[in-house]
């Protein structure tokens, strides 16, 4: 690809980037604004502003990679991160909003009535926060590096800076515009190349790529241990783990009421099963004009990059593949913007004194901390790595969130033994992936796609240690409950409970 074309159009993401976050320094004055937009955002704008987060690294570039690496199997990621959203909307999306908190730790506080279980829960947003954040960050590198020729390290770090910038400049309210705006560069990026990759794939009357053992599903392939166990695994963790995703649940917080945030959410189902139609068209392409990209997850997950220039070539070859940069660019900032902002907002209610100052700083915190780790480990494919970060969140946040709203026995010791039963048995299984301590058979099918065995062990024992502690179930359960799953207008007819 020429670095002119690539490194213009990423400039032109960035710049717009920042001046769509200065407008929103304009708008942005109270605290509200900075951490839920003041609960006055209109569902169609939210969920284009959900999308523009929520499609990551992983889906921009790690699903077609993966898809490629590993055949058709590979696909329920895309299917997953999009139908985790359905399980949002029937369980959680507009019992969340009528809760009025701020963030999870609010909620869970207001659940319970237990400073413990907000600390614990806390600390658990923090940490699924900066594991999704590596990923974006990781992608941000290898991008820059793909298309520039840049050292390692500076993708990541003008991803980091970028989303301090616009984080500090107007906070949520302001990184809303910012990104519905990515979600359409993401959409064109993706889906304009796509199309024209399409047309030439029909006109060179090239080989058709589904065939052989690619195509099979869960056809044994070489370093992948037990894919039925690793399927199933990762269908849990995706349906479950975005309910337990911070910068998504947030997004829910700026609904105006119950029936928006429902509104919104199947918005989202719309605008994301539409993005996640061209990834696995890169994948199938790359079959046939880059099969040495296969050869790793990092080169793998370089064709939705690669492939315009190898399949197009020229003028054309390079305005394509620098289209799917800025994309590309766009999806780290829009993901890594709206995570940022979760986890300050953590750190500022639960560290710090609170306050728009206070923001600022839990901002800089909230980057820092991911980018050092992102320079220090080592890089696992993008979208195993997010994959990673929905198993913690399917074994922390999603029980208690499920149990909170849906079961009025849960109690104070129940739930702080779900949280800490999943958060142990999740964090550690992304510790021991991470440093590469089983690489085959069943212990790496085990500790690569934990959620079939870790999410099972949080519920039971939340339910088991509440079972146990009957005396423990907070006095405001009742109306609590009330409060989540009646209407909006019949509570405001009779007034507070």
């Amino acid at each position: 690809m020429n670095s002119g074309a690539g490194l213009a159009a990423i400039s032109l993401v960035v710049v717009a980037t920042v001046l769509i976050g200065a407008y929103g320094l304009r708008i942005s004055r109270t605290t509200s604004d900075f951490m839920v937009a003041s609960r006055s955002v209109p569902p169609g704008l939210n969920a284009s502003a959900i999308c523009g987060e929520y499609l990551s690294a992983a889906s921009f570039l790690g699903v077609a990679g993966l898809v490629l690496l590993n055949g058709i199997d590979a696909l329920w990621f895309p299917i997953g991160y999009t139908a985790g959203y359905l399980v949002l909307l029937v369980l959680v999306a507009a019992p969340l909003r009528r809760s009025g908190a701020y963030t999870l730790p609010d909620f869970a506080e207001e659940r319970l009535r237990s400073p413990q279980v907000r600390t614990i829960t806390a600390v658990l947003v923090v940490v699924i926060g900066w594991l999704y954040l590596l990923p974006q960050l990781e992608g941000a590198s290898l991008t820059l590096a793909t298309v520039t020729g840049a050292p390692p390290w500076a993708g990541a770090t003008l991803v980091a800076v970028v989303v301090v910038v616009v984080v500090t400049a107007g906070g949520m309210r302001s990184i809303t515009f910012t990104q519905a705006f990515q979600y359409a560069i993401k959409l064109v990026a993706i889906s304009v190349p796509a199309i024209v990759l399409l047309a030439v794939w029909r006109g060179h009357g090239t080989p058709d790529p589904f065939h052989g053992a690619w195509a099979e599903p869960l056809a044994p392939r070489p370093g992948r241990s037990h894919p039925l166990y690793t399927t199933y695994s990762l269908v849990l963790a995706t349906f479950l783990g975005t309910m337990g995703l911070p910068h998504v649940l947030v997004r829910f917080y700026t609904n105006p009421d119950g029936r928006a945030a429902r509104r919104t959410t199947l918005a989202v189902l719309a605008l994301l099963g539409l993005f996640y139609l061209w990834p696995p068209v890169y994948a199938a392409l790359g079959r046939v004009y880059t099969p040495d990209l296969a050869s790793s997850a990092t080169a793998a997950d370089t064709v939705v990059l690669v492939l315009p220039q190898r399949m197009v070539g020229g003028l054309g070859g390079e305005l394509l593949g620098a289209l799917v940069a800025a994309g590309a660019f766009a999806a780290f900032l829009s993901t890594a913007s709206g995570l940022t902002v979760s986890v300050a907002g953590v750190l500022t209610q639960d560290l710090l004194k609170g306050g728009v100052r206070s923001f600022r700083l839990a901002t800089v915190a909230a980057v820092l901390v991911p980018l050092g780790l992102t320079l220090g480990l080592r890089s696992l494919d993008l979208a195993s790595a997010v994959g990673l970060a929905f198993a913690v969140a399917a074994s922390t946040i999603c029980p208690l969130l499920i149990l909170g709203i849906w079961w009025s026995r849960l109690t104070v010791p129940g739930a702080i033994a779900g949280l800490a039963v999943g958060a142990t048995l999740a964090l550690a299984a992304v510790a021991a992936t991470y440093l590469n301590i089983a690489e085959r058979g069943w212990p790496a099918a085990l500790l690569a796609q934990p959620a079939a065995w870790t999410v099972p062990m949080a519920f039971l024992s939340a339910v088991t240690v509440s079972l146990l502690s009957p005396r423990r179930i907070p006095g405001h359960t009742p109306q609590m409950m009330l409060r989540l799953h009646a209407p909006e207008g019949l509570l405001a007819a009779e007034g507070p409970a």
